[in-house]
């Protein structure tokens, strides 16, 4: 207990009796209780990192950090598991409760930073796809603050089987690696992080083509780290974040074969060579941030 006040995750505080020391909650253990759904809860998500599988890779970490680039050594999740984080959670319903779970928790906490971010953007949209939305979490937050958008779930077969059925939402399902359905605005939250240049760039395509010429745009919500640590003074808050974009990006390494947080450089690369013919970059005050990418 004693290290668990020193990490603030509980108080010390004096028993009624004051013989004895006493101990509550803080702010930050809220956040790791399991709660109805608020969006505030975040245990979903450590209970899923904490889970047999995903800790399993991190002991073969080393693997891949002593081999030559492009050495034969497999990743350390395929290394432990034979396969990869998708195949596995596609052969393992826990395992793919655990995921789903996690992403909709990340989902009611990010999203209605998103929203209230990116109001105006969503003036002229109609339709808006998820790309790997999971449960369907995030366009079920979506359309309740833009009612007049149509919303698709879009995810792997086995993963809309168990989606939610919401209003204004219709889940589709598919492979964004083969295409993605027609819409005004696509939406793709916390995925191409999990893949390399080669797979974002072939999904990023595909989401160009999905979307209209003339007010077609996709909104990527994702990390973004600095190119370098800057010299001067830095806030708090945002070394606090910017701690988490690089510990995301050593969970990449573990989990994923490719995946890896990029700078706004590496995102330039990836959105030019997909053929998006500009982008922006918006804040959310967030370990994530969005992109938005018009198609012209």
């Amino acid at each position: 207990m004693r290290f668990l006040v020193h990490q603030g995750i509980f108080k010390e505080v004096p028993t009624k009796d004051g013989l004895a020391t006493g101990y509550t909650n803080t702010p930050l253990s809220r956040l790791m209780m399991i709660t109805k759904r608020d969006g505030k809860s975040m245990a979903p998500f450590i209970l899923f990192e904490t889970s047999p599988e995903m800790l399993a890779p991190w002991l073969r970490l080393s693997s891949v950090v002593a081999s030559p680039v492009n050495g034969s050594n497999p990743p350390p999740f395929e290394a432990v598991h034979g396969k990869d984080v998708w195949s596995l959670s596609q052969d393992n319903p826990c395992l793919s409760e655990l995921l789903n779970k996690a992403m909709a928790c990340e989902s009611r906490r990010v999203v209605p930073r998103v929203a209230g971010a990116c109001q105006g953007l969503f003036d002229d949209v109609a339709t808006v796809v998820d790309v790997g939305g999971g449960t369907g979490e995030a366009m079920g937050i979506l359309v309740k603050e833009f009612p007049w958008i149509k919303s698709y779930n879009f995810d792997l077969p086995h993963v809309v089987e168990v989606a939610q059925v919401l209003d204004g939402v219709e889940n589709v399902k598919g492979d964004m690696f083969d295409s993605i359905p027609k819409c005004d605005a696509v939406f793709i939250r916390f995925v191409l992080h999990n893949w390399g240049d080669k797979d974002c760039i072939k999904v990023l395509k595909n989401c160009k083509e999905a979307v209209p010429p003339n007010i077609g745009k996709v909104l990527i919500v994702d990390s973004v780290i600095r190119d370098k640590r800057k010299t001067m003074i830095v806030e708090e808050r945002d070394e606090n974040l910017e701690h988490v974009r690089l510990m995301l990006d050593m969970v990449m390494m573990a989990h994923t074969r490719t995946g890896k947080e990029r700078t706004l450089k590496e995102w330039d690369f990836v959105l030019n060579e997909a053929g998006f013919a500009r982008y922006e970059v918006k804040d959310i005050d967030d370990v994530q941030c969005v992109i938005v990418a018009y198609r012209s």
